[in-house]
């Protein structure tokens, strides 16, 4: 019986989209795919629809690096409303509170400390987290409130920009994955004594993946072009691991990596980067300005992660 061969053209690398407003991230990536006919592509790291800004979309061997990216930074900029508590804590939802406090500079100033390092987190009741194998978002669709237990996040930065007028403030945060910027809106509104919701969000970082690096979707072609979109447009798969810290190996060492060996870190005294943590943290395997794979430093030795 022969396999049905995949439809479409085997391409790698990453494409890292400015996504507009109103489309979900799986919309986008079934549309890049379509533009550029290729087998296989995913995204980094899912936007809501009311969210802009940076979608990574991988294709082929670049799959294999998204849990990569998603561990990366991510910086957000947002605007919270005051006054209006939303079932979704973004515009898009239904008005389930409203409140006449309208909390000045200083009063936001001195909420903000508490949400950030390392928090615990409530999740918007509208997201894809699994409840006994049902998705938040369905249930809470249907009527049926999930009830959603805090779950650990980080929070690197969280920064007042401005505050345009008493209804609105605009905020920039950098934090780590799974972080919820609508839970962060609501909750920081209910520390400041009343609620809120937010009514715009744009993510200006992924990762290794900045703003200069994105392509709005409606420029990867003519409006009447029916070819597929030039894979020049695509960056290597090795870009999105460009802020892990590199490693220089032997050819030798490059070698054994690849067939399954360890290493010891007393062998790569002097080469270890100051960067790289020695109880667990990832390296780039570098050999002769080719990347070899990933490799994760524990227990006095190098050990492979990922080949590449």
């Amino acid at each position: 019986m022969s396999r049905r061969k995949p439809r479409g053209r085997p391409l790698d690398g990453w494409l890292i989209i400015d996504k507009p407003a109103g489309l979900t991230s799986t919309d986008v990536v079934n549309r890049v795919r379509r533009i550029f006919d290729a087998q296989k592509a995913g995204h980094g790291g899912t936007l809501d629809p009311l969210a802009t800004g940076l979608l990574p979309v991988a294709f082929g061997a670049a799959t294999k690096t998204v849990p990569y990216v998603m561990d990366g930074t991510k910086l957000y900029r947002f605007t919270l409303r005051f006054g209006e508590a939303r079932d979704t804590d973004d515009a898009d939802g239904q008005i389930t509170a409203t409140s006449d406090v309208r909390p000045n500079d200083a009063a936001i100033e001195a909420a903000l400390p508490a949400f950030r390092g390392a928090i615990m987190q409530v999740p918007p009741a509208f997201s894809a987290i699994k409840i006994a194998g049902e998705r938040a978002y369905d249930m809470a669709r249907e009527g049926r409130a999930p009830v959603l237990e805090p779950r650990p996040a980080r929070v690197d930065r969280f920064t007042l920009v401005e505050q345009p007028d008493a209804d609105t403030a605009v905020f920039e945060v950098a934090s780590g994955k799974g972080v919820y910027m609508r839970s962060l809106a609501r909750d920081l509104a209910r520390a400041c004594g009343t609620v809120g919701h937010i009514a715009t969000l744009r993510r200006l970082r992924v990762g290794p993946f900045l703003e200069h690096h994105a392509i709005p979707l409606d420029k990867l072609r003519e409006p009447d072009d029916t070819a597929p979109a030039s894979p020049d447009l695509l960056l290597p798969v090795a870009t999105a691991l460009a802020d892990i810290p590199a490693l220089a190996l032997t050819e030798q060492e490059a070698a054994d990596l690849r067939h399954g060996q360890v290493i010891s870190l007393v062998a790569l005294m002097g080469r270890i980067p100051a960067a790289a943590d020695p109880n667990g943290g990832l390296a780039r395997a570098m050999a002769g300005g080719r990347m070899i794979g990933l490799c994760r430093l524990e227990d006095g030795l190098l050990k492979s992660e990922r080949i590449l």
